[in-house]
């Protein structure tokens, strides 16, 4: 995909090539926990999106006994400029006792509650939701204890797709933003738009009001404050009730270049101002993912989180 250079262009200042600040700094994971968490993940032939996007807070989810499990493979069809996970074709290959597996590890492991995410699969129908849906239920047979979170995809708009996964009564409905809707053509695949991920939020709420829908965006890319406020407001405008902020890392030489490192304090500040908006929950810090803190939606249905 084509990159705008006025929007990332980099400055004899850019932090590109810069040491990362202290509060960026984060352990290798250890501990029993962790190693028990990772042998039954490789025994069961799960991916996790804690390994394959290098997410920075797999030390201390894995070491609690958490983690997120990504179904459908590890080839995305999207090639999005600032994941870690390898884009290709799966030419419809699907495992399709995936969902017994991943059931299988959240009883085992006594998971209480599980954020299941996947790559996007638009060389699927349906891309993938009747495997979402498959899995959601399989938890909630398997470990009816647990509560399911999903990160999901947009289906490519199609709002049918949505349905399958959002009838099978998923706890919380997540599906990112990513990034400001001027950033969005140069950040995300061309098939993700601001404005179908707004759809999909929408749908996704009305289809279910009384289950929580959840966003996320990545800071340091370049945006402003004001358009930082208004992915707020628009998230806000279709009913979205849990928002996160975290700090955006390159992957590698290849992917978008981080234009700023923000800081703890300024994550406070804007995490104030989503919470001034009327979200249920707000998560806002430097090393917060979508799924951090995520199970803290429900035993603290008013927390503000500023970690780290």
């Amino acid at each position: 995909m084509a990159v705008d250079i006025d929007l990332i262009s980099q400055t004899p200042e850019s932090p590109r090539h810069a040491r990362k600040p202290d509060w960026l700094r984060v352990s290798l994971p250890i501990g029993d926990d962790y190693e028990r968490v990772k042998a039954k993940v490789n025994l069961l032939a799960l991916n996790t999106v804690c390994k394959e996007a290098a997410c920075p807070n797999l030390a201390e989810c894995w070491g609690a006994g958490t983690a997120t499990i990504m179904i459908l493979g590890d080839t995305c069809t999207r090639g999005c400029r600032f994941c870690n996970v390898k884009t290709g074709n799966p030419k419809g290959v699907v495992d399709w006792m995936e969902p017994v597996r991943v059931a299988d590890a959240v009883a085992d492991l006594g998971w209480k509650y599980l954020v299941l995410t996947a790559v996007d699969r638009d060389d699927l129908a349906d891309g993938g939701a009747l495997i979402f849906a498959n899995t959601i239920r399989a938890i909630h047979e398997r470990a009816p204890g647990s509560k399911v979170e999903i990160l999901s995809g947009d289906y490519r708009g199609d709002l049918n797709a949505l349905d399958i996964v959002m009838d099978a009564k998923p706890d919380v409905f997540a599906h990112n933003l990513e990034t400001v809707r001027r950033l969005t053509p140069s950040v995300r695949d061309k098939r993700a738009t601001y404005e179908q991920s707004l759809r999909i939020l929408d749908h996704a709420k009305r289809r279910a009001p009384e289950r929580y829908t959840k966003t996320s965006l990545m800071l340091g890319l370049g945006e402003r404050d004001d358009e930082l406020e208004a992915a707020m407001d628009d998230a806000r405008a279709v009913g979205v009730d849990i928002f996160t902020m975290g700090q955006y890392l390159q992957p590698s030489k290849k992917h978008l270049p981080v234009v700023e490192f923000v800081t703890p304090a300024r994550f406070a500040e804007l995490g104030a101002l989503a919470k001034s908006k009327g979200f249920h929950q707000v998560v806002s810090s430097p090393l917060s993912r979508s799924s951090y803190h995520a199970e803290q939606a429900f035993p603290q249905p008013a927390a503000t989180s500023v970690a780290k």
